[in-house]
């Protein structure tokens, strides 16, 4: 598996996370709307420093991770997004899910499509992929809507781990290639 890249965007950096990263990433998993879904609710600095090491760690055991979103203009983290494996839906496994979150001021402008996108174009190419997927909480619409803008259709309906119902979409390289040829 190749290292984790660093990915840049029109207007975003993803970059892998460093443990050094922590305050930063405190202030925005510290947004109830960040963690609405699965958590409703915000996360503590322990749980966000939690967060951060296992995602470090799966750098390594996985070969995928998620990274921080870094805005461009400003030089500051604004989310994160990437690939990763979903351990928290075993069923689908053996799966890399893509995914993203970002801070409340930074939603609604695109940046979820875009480093969707990027992640996407990685994955299917450097990284091999043959398939990616991405799960939603059917409530979560504007993350349904990204994943539908990808090019994501739906595979089949399961219950996460907090006993909420799941969506899980499905790209395949073939489906992802087809639709990049088409522009």
């Amino acid at each position: 598996m190749p290292p984790i890249p660093t990915l840049t965007t029109a207007r975003l950096i993803l970059r892998p996370f460093v443990l050094e990263d922590l305050d930063e990433l405190e202030v925005i998993h510290s947004e109830e709307s960040f963690w609405w879904y699965p958590f409703r609710s915000g996360m503590t600095r322990e749980q966000t420093e939690a967060f951060l090491a296992r995602v470090v760690e799966r750098y390594e055991s996985d070969g995928f991770g998620v990274e921080a979103a870094i805005d461009r203009d400003r030089g500051v983290m604004v989310g994160w997004a990437g690939l990763a494996v979903p351990h928290f839906l075993p069923e689908i496994l053996p799966a890399v899910e893509v995914g993203w979150r970002f801070a409340e001021a930074s939603r609604g402008r695109g940046l979820a499509t875009e480093a969707g996108a990027a992640a996407l174009s990685w994955g299917f190419t450097t990284g091999g992929l043959d398939r990616i997927v991405s799960i939603y909480e059917p409530a979560n619409v504007a993350s349904g809507r990204v994943m539908e803008r990808l090019g994501f259709a739906p595979r089949l309906t399961a219950t996460g781990n907090r006993g909420e119902e799941v969506v899980v979409m499905e790209l395949t390289r073939r489906q992802w290639e087809e639709r990049d040829a088409d522009g």
